[in-house]
């Protein structure tokens, strides 16, 4: 039976080379050799049997080997006792990282990192710990890095610079490089300066955030602004700062719901319930009966806890077994619901969240009459 399947092929060892491309470990021998090359691949080689019977098919496969490669050729004695003594490929060694990142076709790149991290390290040698780490990611990089490192370097020398990312002058880095790369950049200040705090990239390296906007409705139409605005977007710390006679603020993720919602007296809804967990809470709203409507699912639920950690006095609306079980025919599978335990659920909110079983009913498939007339008999007034 012919066995030359089971010799070691030149694609088969080119496999071997682009793999420990792939994991990096060629470009980590650029930076710091660990004396693995000259590295030895053993052959799979034909038997003395298999010479014999299969000359030719020996023959060819011995020349695939001898033919012009990045790499030696040892070679060992076969069949000395039986057909004569033959010598066969039996190992094929790399005498460098350079000469099987050619073999996998990657010469080109791996000179390019050399020198990227010739020049990286030259300006700051404490990044050989991550260039180590991310050598693939430092490629992809290529002149991008350099002037990455640059700004780490200024972050690292100035922990607190209290502006804007937008806001940093460094001459030849548009801050739009540094915006698209935070990642990477986090990295490497982190690696030039280990104390960095915990949290997000701006609170870690002591830059302003913009604080996202709140959109509200006033729903009275006695509380208008001056002009008769009624739809209005502000700055969360403008927000704050706003003093409005409500006794009810309904929030409610679905824009088109938010912007459908009928004229309610004394009450303001607001879109989206991220205002909820930022410190700048006016007192107006802390004081009200705030309503949540999300969506029955389990997203839903889980920023009804997150904002109840704040405000224990949300009451939810249209999140109940009974919305479920009457659109129970609208409801979608969620694509990755969360079993998360969520620890401020009413029992029935724990109930209806437990029995999703994965399904979704998004707020517009609600019909609007059941949604409306849940809505007014939660603020406690008749739908005008």
């Amino acid at each position: 039976m012919p066995g030359s399947s089971a010799w070691t092929r030149v694609s088969d060892l080119q496999a071997l080379a682009r793999r420990s491309w792939d994991r990096g470990e060629l470009l980590r021998e650029a930076i710091r050799p660990t004396g693995v090359h000259p590295r030895r691949r053993a052959l799979k080689r034909p038997t003395a049997a298999q010479l014999r019977d299969e000359y030719a098919a020996v023959r060819a496969w011995a020349a695939d080997r001898h033919a012009s490669h990045p790499f030696a050729l040892e070679t060992a004695e076969v069949g000395r006792t039986t057909i004569g003594t033959n010598l066969v490929p039996s190992a094929a060694v790399f005498g460098s990282a350079a000469d099987e990142a050619a073999f996998a076709g990657r010469r080109r790149e791996f000179d390019r990192f050399r020198r990227l991290a010739d020049v990286v390290l030259a300006a700051e040698p404490e990044l050989e710990p991550w260039m180590l780490r991310r050598p693939l990611a430092a490629l992809d990089l290529d002149d991008a890095l350099p002037d990455l490192v640059r700004a780490a370097r200024w972050f690292a020398d100035h922990p607190a610079p209290g502006i804007y990312l937008r806001q940093l002058a460094l001459p030849g880095i548009h801050t739009k490089l540094l915006e698209q790369h935070r990642r990477v950049l986090d990295e490497l200040i982190s690696t030039l300066d280990p104390a960095r705090a915990a949290g997000g990239f701006e609170a870690r390296h002591g830059l302003l955030t913009q604080d996202p906007p709140v959109r509200f409705r006033l729903l009275d139409p006695a509380l208008a602004f001056p002009g008769g605005a009624t739809d209005v977007v502000l700055r969360v710390a403008d927000f704050a700062r706003l003093e409005l006679d409500v006794d009810t603020v309904i929030v409610v993720e679905n824009k088109v719901t938010f912007l459908a919602l009928p004229p309610v007296a004394r009450a303001v809804a607001v879109w989206g319930a991220g205002f909820g967990s930022h410190t700048r809470v006016p007192g107006w709203v802390r004081d009200a009966r705030v309503l949540y409507w999300g969506d029955l699912d389990s997203p839903g639920f889980a920023v009804l806890d997150q904002l109840r950690a704040t405000h224990p006095h949300v009451v939810s609306v249209l999140m109940d077994s009974a919305t479920l079980e009457a659109h129970r025919e609208l409801c979608v599978r969620e694509p990755k619901p969360t079993r998360a335990s969520l620890a401020h659920l009413t029992s029935e909110e724990a109930l209806v969240y437990a029995s999703l079983a994965g399904a979704r009913l998004e707020q517009e498939y609600v019909r609007w009459d059941w949604a409306v007339s849940r809505q007014m008999a939660a603020v406690g007034q008749r739908e005008r």
